[in-house]
C-alpha cells in the first residue's frame, strides 16, 4: 500500500506549502502536467499494447461505466438540483479512476507484475481515451458558460496535447526515439505524480461550503461502491478470463483520477469539490479497494 502513502504524503506536503506560493501555483503545475507529463506517459505505454479479443472487457468496462455514471449524474442533478459546476465535477470524476498512479502499483503488488500489461490496456484505451474525448466535451460544455459548437469542441480535442500524443503514439510508436529522447520522456512521466498531487494539496479544501457536501457524498459512494459493483456484474456477464477479470475489477475500484481533478481546477469548475473528492477518495479507497480485491479473488479465483 506504499502507493497510497506516497500520494497522501504529497497531498499533505502540497497543503502545507500552499501559503509559500502564489494562488496561481496549482494552475501552473497542472499546465505542466497536461503539456509535458501526460504526453510523455502516453508515448511510453501506448506503443507496447497488442490487440487481442480476450482484452475486450478491459475496454468495454470503462466505457460502460462512463455511460452508467453519466446517466446517474444527470438523473441525480435534476432530482436534487445540484449546482452546474458540481455536475461537471461528478461527470468527470465518477467515470475516471486513478487507474495508472494507483492502479499500476496496486495491480503489480496484489496480482503480480505480469498483470500490469492488462492494467495498461484498461488505462490507455479506457481512462486516457475518456479523458481525451468525454472530459474535453464536459470541460468545453460547462467551462465556457455557453454551449460550444461542434467545431469548437472538435478544435479543443484535436489541439489537446495528450490527444495529439495518443494519435502520434498509435501511428508512430516510439521505436524511432533516440535514447536521450526516451530518457527525457521517462523523466517527464515520472514528474506527473508529484506535480499533480502537490497541485491538489495546494488547492485542497476539505471543509466545503454546504452546497458541495451532497455532491461529495454522492461522488464517493458512486465511485467507490456503486460503479465497482456494476463493473463486477458486467465482467461476469462478459464471461471474462479470470486473470483479466480481476485486473478489470481492480481498475474499476480505483478512486477518482487526480489528472481529471487537475483539468477541472484549470477550468475553474468547483476546484474545492474536485480536490476533496480526490483526497477523500484516496483515503477511503484504502478500505474499499482491498474489499474489491478480495471480492474478485472470491469470484474469479486466486490464479
Amino acid at each position: 500500500m506504499s502507493a497510497y502513502f506516497v500520494i497522501i504524503s504529497l497531498i499533505v506536503v502540497g497543503r502545507s506549502l500552499a501559503g509559500a506560493f502564489p494562488p496561481s501555483a496549482p494552475e501552473v503545475l497542472n499546465r505542466v502536467v497536461i503539456m509535458l507529463c501526460l504526453p510523455a506517459l502516453i508515448f511510453i505505454h501506448v506503443p507496447t499494447l497488442e490487440a487481442s479479443t480476450a482484452l475486450l472487457p478491459l475496454v468495454v468496462v470503462p466505457w460502460t461505466l462512463l455511460a452508467v455514471s453519466v446517466g446517474l449524474v444527470l438523473l441525480l442533478a435534476r432530482w436534487l438540483e445540484i449546482r452546474r459546476e458540481a455536475v461537471a465535477v461528478l461527470l468527470l470524476l465518477l467515470p475516471l479512476g486513478n487507474t495508472s498512479f494507483l492502479g499500476f502499483p496496486l495491480v503489480e503488488a496484489l496480482l503480480g507484475e505480469d498483470r500490469v500489461r492488462f492494467a495498461v490496456v484498461y488505462d490507455q484505451f479506457g481512462s486516457f481515451l475518456i479523458v481525451c474525448t468525454h472530459a474535453l466535451f464536459v470541460l468545453a460544455w460547462f467551462g465556457t458558460g455557453t454551449r460550444p459548437s461542434a467545431a469548437d469542441m472538435g478544435k479543443r480535442i484535436v489541439t489537446f496535447p495528450p490527444f495529439i500524443a495518443l494519435v502520434g503514439a498509435l501511428l508512430l510508436g516510439n521505436d524511432w526515439f533516440p535514447d536521450w529522447l526516451m530518457s527525457l520522456a521517462r523523466n517527464f512521466a515520472d514528474m506527473l505524480l508529484p506535480l499533480v498531487t502537490l497541485a491538489i494539496g495546494m488547492s485542497l479544501r476539505l471543509r466545503l461550503v454546504p452546497e458541495y457536501r451532497r455532491p461529495l457524498l454522492i461522488g464517493l459512494a458512486s465511485k467507490l461502491v456503486i460503479l465497482p459493483a456494476v463493473a463486477l456484474g458486467l465482467i461476469l456477464a462478459l464471461d471474462t478470463r479470470p486473470d483479466i477479470a480481476r485486473v478489470a475489477l481492480m481498475e474499476a475500484s480505483m478512486p477518482p483520477m487526480i489528472t481529471a481533478a487537475a483539468l477541472l481546477s484549470s477550468a475553474r469548475l468547483a476546484p474545492p469539490l474536485a480536490s476533496a473528492l480526490v483526497a477523500w477518495g484516496v483515503l477511503l479507497s484504502a478500505l474499499t479497494v482491498p474489499l474489491w480485491f478480495f471480492a474478485g479473488r472470491a469470484v474469479f479465483g486466486a490464479a
